[in-house]
């Protein structure tokens, strides 16, 4: 009985340390990434990064200022095509839905949600870019709000589930009808969640490459409107750690910086959000 008991002991302490160690590696991982990235391109990180453009090939110098430009529009276009389609099939999932089509609806999220991306690159290339006979920050929009659409449709579904029933009840109670309930008293209430799921949303989609390389393409100017190509961080990114010049390495490490710091900025607001909890928590 004593050797059983020792043996259950000695499994219990080598599992906890185990499970200990993996996760203290994933959190080395992320500081030794991130401070990977500090110690190469943060000592490139000045004013003119972030205000000019960049150099001619061969100079040293230059900035990215269209690049962070650029990134920022497509999030914008990413956000308007693919966040208002996955809210209101969330909101249809959570609160219309029968049985046969959210489960398809469902389905067919999860399989999006699972796609390459670049697939997703060569359909908008072949909906949007052979259409117009030309690249534009519009169809490199198009590509990411489609990657959008699944992740803010299942965390919209998800938030508006746990939304409690009497809220809905006294809702109803007070006279009003399906849609009026949803919009006043049900997405109020679950606010919070959702935002939190368009910035999970946005930060996955921040630094995709693949669908930007057959939409959008690049610019080494700015682009002004939305139907001509446009610079991003990812593609600046690839484009200059595989050149030739050492200075544009030493850029390509420093866009790094500033994208991951995007991504990491992002997830901090959402765990923000997630630690005050959601509204109707607070009532």
């Amino acid at each position: 009985m004593s050797l059983r008991l020792a043996w259950r002991k000695s499994l219990n302490v080598f599992m906890l340390s185990l499970t200990g160690l993996c996760a203290l590696l994933t959190v080395s991982a992320l500081f030794f990434l991130l401070g990977y990235l500090m110690w190469n391109g943060g000592k490139d990180l000045s004013w003119n990064f972030f205000m000019h453009l960049p150099a001619p090939v061969g100079e040293l110098g230059g900035g990215m200022a269209n690049a962070i430009v650029g990134t920022m529009k497509l999030m914008l276009l990413a956000a308007l095509f693919g966040v208002p389609i996955g809210l209101l099939g969330g909101v249809y999932l959570a609160e219309f839905g029968g049985r046969t089509l959210p489960f398809l609806v469902r389905y067919t999220a999860d399989l999006l949600n699972g796609v390459p991306s670049i697939v997703i690159g060569i359909f908008a290339y072949a909906v949007v870019v052979m259409r117009m006979h030309h690249f534009s920050t519009f169809a490199g929009g198009f590509a990411l709000g489609i990657m959008v659409i699944p992740t803010v449709l299942r965390n919209t579904e998800s938030f508006l589930r746990g939304v409690p029933p009497s809220l809905r009840e006294g809702s109803f109670a007070l006279g009003a009808n399906k849609w009026k309930m949803v919009a006043t008293v049900v997405l109020p209430a679950a606010s919070r969640g959702i935002l939190t799921g368009v910035l999970l949303a946005l930060a996955r989609v921040a630094g995709e490459t693949a669908p930007l390389l057959f939409t959008a393409f690049g610019n080494r100017y700015w682009s002004p409107g939305w139907m001509q190509p446009t610079s991003s961080l990812p593609v600046v990114i690839y484009t200059y750690a595989t050149g030739p010049y050492k200075d544009w390495h030493q850029q390509a490490w420093a866009a790094g910086l500033v994208l991951l710091g995007l991504v990491l900025v992002t997830n901090i607001l959402v765990r923000t959000f997630l630690s005050r909890g959601t509204s109707y928590e607070r009532t």
